[in-house]
This record gives structure tokens, sequence and C-alpha cells, in this order.
């Protein structure tokens, strides 16, 4: 069967399609270019006004309903090829979504970073096989190309037995994204060890990497690729790494000491609130003008090193091409149902098919 990922104008599905949360930030940029493409999803959220108006302007359906129970879902859901989840935090919203996708029989793909999320699809893989349904979370700038990365460093050093991974980007956040980095902060570090992801303290490594524009401080951080690329390398020992001043990262280690603090509601209110009237995502031309770079190196037993990099176009704008290609790809192909990672779906070569990548160079 043709894969519309190869074709640079795939005809236009007639399959029906959701995007939930498509009034936020990345979900109206996904919904916009979708509708540049010829595709008419169906937009969907809570909040009626928001999801109405967007739907209204593109021309659209539109749907209101919560994600309060599964059940209840799956009956919004019937009749639907797939879902692309964009309603965040993922950690108070995913659950509910992929149990209803596969009670309806439709595939479910998210554009989260969080670990517990990623590694929650793996979990429901088995129920989700039985369905037929395909669960593909981090189908957005993570875990695209850090994902693809990780494959390719794999080819690359059969035998690695350990992947750090990384990415320098000075892209600004949605107000989505960072509440769920909030919502991190209270969960402290993450590090995949001999195959288990245990906590550590934020930042609690730091080295000096190069991830293609030159050498800089980066920290750890607990990205969802402790998670994903465990289940599409198998390398069992995993890290993840972001470039950071001498401030940020000791904030980082600070915020890791005060977590009882972040943990009050109150406190995770009140910190949301102010991000809900001070961050509103970076503009079309910031967009344009924050490219990102990504790095992996693996090792294995006997030192033996890879390292692989690649510059990709800016995170979000990433996330909205990466996002549909993946829809595209379910819409255009008959794969079999489970759970699984970007790169495993559409294959390693992924990110450098989208829009503003380069070439992976392994070294």
């Amino acid at each position: 069967m043709r894969d519309p990922m190869n074709d640079d104008h795939p005809a236009p599905s007639r399959q029906p399609w959701m995007i939930y949360g498509a009034n936020g930030y990345t979900g109206s940029l996904i919904a916009r270019e979708a509708v540049k493409r010829g595709l008419s999803p169906l937009l969907a959220g809570r909040n009626r006004h928001a999801v109405q108006a967007l739907a209204g302007e593109l021309g659209l359906e539109s749907r209101v309903f919560a994600l309060d129970d599964s059940a209840q879902v799956a009956r919004e859901l019937g009749g639907l090829a797939l879902v692309l989840h964009c309603a965040g935090p993922f950690s108070a919203t995913a659950e509910v979504m992929m149990r209803a996708c596969i009670q309806a029989r439709a595939h479910y793909l998210d554009i989260t970073g969080e670990i517990a999320v990623l590694e929650l699809a793996q979990t429901l893989g088995a129920q989700a096989a039985a369905a037929g349904v395909v669960l593909c979370p981090g189908v957005g700038f993570d875990v695209i190309p850090t994902d693809c990365v990780a494959a390719a460093l794999k080819a690359a050093l059969p035998d690695a037995t350990h992947l750090a991974l990384g990415f320098d980007s000075g892209s600004g956040m949605s107000a989505g994204t960072a509440k769920t980095t909030v919502e991190g902060l209270v969960q402290g570090g993450k590090v995949r060890r001999d195959g288990r992801i245990v906590d550590v303290p934020l930042a609690c490594k730091v080295r000096r990497i190069d991830f293609g524009d030159g050498l800089k401080a980066s920290m750890t951080i607990p990205w969802g690729d402790v998670a994903t690329a465990f289940h599409t390398t198998g390398i069992p020992n995993i890290e993840v790494y972001m470039p950071g001043s001498p401030a940020l990262i000791a904030a980082a280690r600070c915020a890791y000491l005060i977590r009882p603090l972040l943990r009050l509601s109150c406190v995770q209110r009140w910190i949301k609130a102010r991000i809900d009237r001070a961050v509103s995502g970076p503009s079309d031309k910031s967009r344009e003008q924050m490219p990102t770079y990504v790095w992996g190196e693996a090792i294995n037993s006997r030192g033996e090193t890879r390292v692989a990099r690649i510059r990709t176009a800016n995170v979000y704008s990433l996330t909205v091409t990466g996002s549909l290609a993946a829809v595209q790809h379910l819409l255009g192909n008959a794969p079999a149902g489970g759970a699984c990672t970007p790169s495993r779906l559409m294959g390693q070569d992924l990110v450098t098919r989208l829009p503003g990548s380069g070439a992976l160079h392994i070294e």
C-alpha cells in the first residue's frame, strides 16, 4: 500500500478523524495546517466557545465533551478512524482517551512528552492489539527527532549498552507545555538504568555537549525518550540532556529540593494561573527563526562510540508536521494494532522527511 509520507501531496483521506484539544496553541496550529493540506478533521475539546469559534473559522465540524469517563468518550468517538489528542497536561487526560480509543476501535496519537503517559501506552498495548488499534503517543517534537536518532544509533552500534540523547532549542513554550513542565518538576528527574526507569535529582548530571551549535553545558532532564528510546532500541541505560546556563542548572536543582512545596495543589493552581496570563507560545516568525539541534551518543561495553546529529525545524513546527505525518500514515495504511513509538511506526528516517530537517549524520 502507498505510504502517504513518501508522497509530497498525498490525496486527502475521506476517513473521519478528530483533533481533541484543537483550541490549544499546538492543536490550533495543527488544525490550520490540516486544512491547508485538504484534510477535514473534526475539532473537539471541552471549551465550547473556543472550539466552535475555531471550527467556524476553518469551516470544520466541532464537538464539545470532557474527558471524564472513557465509556462516554468512546461513544463520542464512534465511527472515527483515529484521534490526535492535543489536550494536556496529558497526565490528566491521556488515559481516558486511550481507553476510549481502544473501546471505539480508533487509532490514538498524541503529542505528549510525559514519561508516565508514554509508558502507559505500552501497558495498554495488548488491549490495543486485540482491538486492532495503534497507540502511538509522542508524535511531535517529543519524541520524533530523538526517537529517530536513537533508532539510527542502534543500527550503527547494535550492541550499544548506553544511550544519551538531547536537544538544543531556543524556542519559547506554549501555555500547555509550561504547565506540563511545572507538573514535571514535582516528579523530579528520571533516567533508565539496567532497563528500569529510576528517580534521580533534577540535573543530576552535567556535561558539555555539542548538539550541533557548539559546546554547551548541559543537564539531564526527565524527557520522554527515557521511556520511548528503550522500546525503540532495547538499550538498557538511557539519559536525556538539554543545555542550560549555570543559573538554570542551579534553579533545577533547587526545584528538586522544594518539591514538597510544589506538590501543594494551591501552589500548582497559582503557578498555572500565572502561566495562563503570561504565556501564549512563539509567533510564526519566531518559530521560523528558531531551529532545533538534536544529538545522540551510543556506547557499547568495549567503549566504542557513535554520535549522531541533525538540525530540524522549530519544536512546534515539527510537532505540526510530525503529527500530521502520523495521521496521514495511519489513514493511508493498515498497520497492526498495539503500542509503538514514532520511528517504529513510520521508520527511523521519519525526521529527515519532515520540512525543515537536514540530514542525520553519524560519526
